[in-house]
């Protein structure tokens, strides 16, 4: 059961930083973004243009990798940001201004979704694609295996979620993307720069998801439908935490990553997407708001 649990938080991990920029689109755009799974395959794949340049230079501390991938990292959390932003610039933007409907902005993600997709496959093909083919020896924790990579995105992305935490509670911005997740119209009218706010959303949402890319790249494989196979359990993961809380869908995704492992395990692979909304369901249920959403 240790390994099962192991193996579901580092499930989780790949979820949790997709599904907190989900989550904050939905709150501040108010519509769910369906090209945030894309996000994370443009963000691995701008890191490996990076690496196939500057090659992966070895091994640190037992990891797959060397220093050039940590500069492709922190270049491909600009790059996505960036190019998240573009988009909204000459999409999203666009259709705010024209007071679209909330389902046109859904059609209009599904579409930036299979532009984005099919990008990627023009400019790097179908096959599966490595940053390393370095072969890892496990690591025995509490009586739990776990290659280096794996632990790495468990520990990266509990410091992006505690940074995350800091920047909304302690900085004026984060307090400003909080008060525009309550009431839009409320925040404008007491000085609150809506714009900058949104702006910031798709930095720091395509961000978080590049770095969920990079780190999914290191642990399987890159390949251009690895965001989209990630785009139901983040789903799943912000309806069972509640849509209006990024902290929900953090505990969301945790929930997931486990009740996926489990199938994994005891079950059959693929049958884990399943029981990941047989959860969803049954948290619905008890609690039609999710485990930390608020009733409406």
């Amino acid at each position: 059961m240790i390994q099962v649990l192991a193996d579901g938080v580092v499930a989780a991990s790949f979820i949790v930083l997709g599904v907190v920029g989900l989550s904050m689109i939905y709150n501040i755009l108010n519509f769910p973004s369906f090209a945030q799974g894309d996000h994370i395959a443009t963000g691995a794949y701008i890191a490996l243009g990076i690496v196939a340049l500057a090659g992966t230079a070895g091994s640190i501390a037992g990891l797959s990798f060397g220093w050039p991938l940590i500069g492709a990292l922190i270049c491909a959390t600009i790059l996505n940001g960036l190019l998240a932003l573009l988009i909204d610039r000459s999409i999203y933007r666009q259709l705010r201004l024209r007071n679209a409907s909330r389902i046109s902005l859904i059609m209009a993600s599904f579409g930036v979704a299979l532009m984005l997709r099919n990008l990627i496959v023009l400019l790097a093909g179908h096959d599966p694609q490595y940053y390393a083919f370095a072969i890892q020896p496990a690591l025995s924790i509490g009586g739990a295996r776990i290659t280096p990579n794996d632990l790495l995105a468990v520990i990266v992305t509990t410091m992006m979620v505690v940074a995350l935490h800091l920047f909304l509670s302690r900085t004026t911005l984060g307090k400003s993307m909080r008060a525009v997740s309550e009431n839009p119209s409320l925040a404008r009218v007491n000085g609150i720069d809506v714009d900058r706010v949104i702006r910031w959303t798709w930095l720091i949402g395509a961000g978080l998801a590049a770095i969920a890319g990079v780190l999914l790249g290191l642990s399987v494989q890159v390949n251009p439908s690895m965001g989209f196979e990630l785009l139901l359990p983040m789903f799943a993961a912000m309806i069972v935490g509640g849509v209006t809380s990024v902290y929900g869908a953090v505990l969301g995704a945790l929930l997931i990553g486990v009740a996926e492992a489990i199938t994994v395990h005891y079950i059959a692979p693929e049958y884990r997407q399943a029981v990941a909304f047989l959860v969803v369901i049954l948290v619905l249920l008890a609690r039609p708001q999710g485990i930390l959403g608020e009733k409406a």
